[in-house]
């Protein structure tokens, strides 16, 4: 049985789901029966010599006629459960998503860019879909909601809350190495903890510029600040030193400095530190400014 639904959709979509299954269900047992009966009635023990069955054209069209209709019911109720999710009412806040990898971030059109939402209750939400990099799919479960976030395309979902609580916000499309970390939350809340959320301080006020940054655009999920490994190199200790790097598929020795740190953002692909692959970077050259990737290189020079 499924949790109840915590938006406008739930219902329509789960009876949707009922209906298919339902229907699913009785072509089950229904095939079965006659494949049970067929086995035991046409047995080599029960016709010792082949017989020719003669066709029927009330069976014919039965057989062709029921599915039909069954599909068609079928189709209705998926058509009626999705068409309300195409169609945005009016005065729905608009909220700007962002999938990369490996996270989820979102800008209000106040400006302010959280890596989860808040919504308010019984209030339309529309979310403007868009990637950085790869094809990620937005998907909450308890709102009955998912949507692909494609690159270079543009998307949209919406969506009304009816219930107030936290729900999990999930990728459900296969976008990369770190795919099952990439998760966030909707938090739906009265309008007026909505409001005051809105104009509240964000929580990393006072945070180094460099590193609100470096969370914001998920740079942490491949690059640690302790020395660990994962997808990429760790921005402990690395300004200034020395690494060997492939440059058009030659190796070389390079200084990690101001103007490599700004190349790497803007094209990781230039100068790839040796151990490491190629590809999983995508340029943020169109997402960071020169002022921004200054004050990231800033705060990894604290990273003694």
């Amino acid at each position: 049985m499924l949790k109840q639904g915590a938006s406008t959709f739930a219902e329509g979509v789960d009876l949707s789901l009922y209906v298919i299954f339902g229907i699913s269900v009785f072509f089950l047992i229904g095939i079965t029966i006659v494949m049970i009966y067929f086995v035991i009635r046409y047995s080599k023990k029960r016709n010792p010599t082949s017989t020719n069955i003669e066709g029927s054209h009330a069976l014919e069209v039965v057989w062709t006629a029921v599915p039909t209709l069954l599909v068609i019911v079928m189709f209705y109720y998926g058509w009626m459960g999705y068409t309300p999710m195409r169609n945005v009412p009016e005065g729905a806040i608009e909220i700007e998503a962002y999938g990369q990898m490996w996270k989820f971030s979102f800008e209000y059109p106040e400006g302010k860019v959280t890596d989860s939402l808040v919504v308010p209750i019984n209030r339309p939400v529309k979310l403007n879909l868009h990637s950085r990099d790869v094809v990620h799919s937005f998907y909450v479960p308890a709102f009955r909601l998912k949507e692909d976030i494609v690159p270079n395309g543009s998307n949209y979902l919406w969506f009304e809350a009816t219930t107030a609580g936290r729900y999990d916000v999930l990728c459900a499309e296969y976008c990369g190495q770190l795919h099952s970390y990439m998760l966030s939350s909707i938090s739906v809340v009265s309008d007026s903890e909505y409001n005051a959320w809105l104009t509240s301080e964000p929580s990393n006020a006072g945070e180094h510029p460099g590193l609100s940054l470096l969370k914001q655009n998920a740079c942490l999920t491949c690059h640690s600040q302790d020395g660990s490994k994962i997808i990429g190199p760790s921005f402990k200790g690395i300004f200034g030193t020395t690494e060997i790097v492939i440059t058009n598929g030659e190796e070389r020795e390079i200084t990690i400095d101001e103007e490599y740190i700004s190349r790497s953002i803007k094209d990781p692909n230039a100068d790839l530190v040796k151990g490491y692959m190629k590809g999983l970077m995508v340029s943020y050259a169109d997402v960071l400014s020169d002022e921004q990737i200054g004050q990231i290189t800033d705060y990894i020079k604290t990273l003694k």
